[in-house]
């Protein structure tokens, strides 16, 4: 499967755009409380995800000052398990691509080992890792890239506010990378610095 992706033509590739808040930094001893994914392919959005997840614990009120989430607003979401079926649904056979990747898929590996789920192998595109390749922003922050290419970084911190920033970042690099002779997705992955997941 990871071979057919990476012989595809970019234009024709879903690439699946992801980001999560979670109540801590460590993906041993916090959780997940909101995912956000969504799916295009070349300018069309195939689907849209973006979901409150009770992590099932208290998100410490420190936490809660930098993505604005809160207790009361998780108390009726649905357990990460909940969620996982569909989020598992949308990254088959698609291209993952993130801001900060290992962060993101760190919470989504221990997250889904948690409710007997494997995440798919998954070819993955890193905007952090290509930002600090390119040398030229004063911040390799999300919100401090999409400012500094007049992309609106409204809602940081949240996860489909980072999601969209996220593709929007990654709609200006992928077109320096086609500029520069990529074609398919393994010409992308070469180019980027991305890898796939084990």
């Amino acid at each position: 499967m990871l071979e057919t992706i990476a012989k595809q033509d970019i234009e024709k590739t879903v690439f699946t755009f992801i980001d999560v808040e979670t109540t801590g930094l460590s993906p041993r001893s916090a959780r997940v409380c909101e995912v956000a994914a969504i799916s295009f392919r070349g300018a069309d959005r195939v689907e849209t995800l973006a979901e409150l997840v009770n992590p099932g614990m208290p998100i410490p009120a420190e936490v809660s000052r930098i993505h604005g989430i809160t207790d009361l607003m998780v108390k009726d979401s649905p357990s990460f398990g909940g969620v996982a079926p569909r989020l598992l649904a949308m990254l088959e056979g698609s291209v993952l691509v993130a801001h900060n990747a290992e962060f993101d898929l760190g919470f989504l590996r221990a997250e889904c080992e948690r409710v007997g789920l494997r995440l798919p192998k998954l070819h993955v595109v890193d905007t952090l890792v290509i930002a600090r390749k390119s040398g030229k922003f004063q911040s390799n922050r999300l919100g401090s890239i999409a400012a500094e290419l007049n992309i609106s970084s409204e809602g940081w911190h949240r996860a489909l506010a980072d999601v969209e920033m996220t593709r929007k970042i990654f709609e200006h690099f992928i077109s320096a990378f086609r500029a520069d002779g990529a074609v398919t997705v393994a010409d992308l992955i070469n180019k980027s610095g991305g890898k796939k997941t084990s």
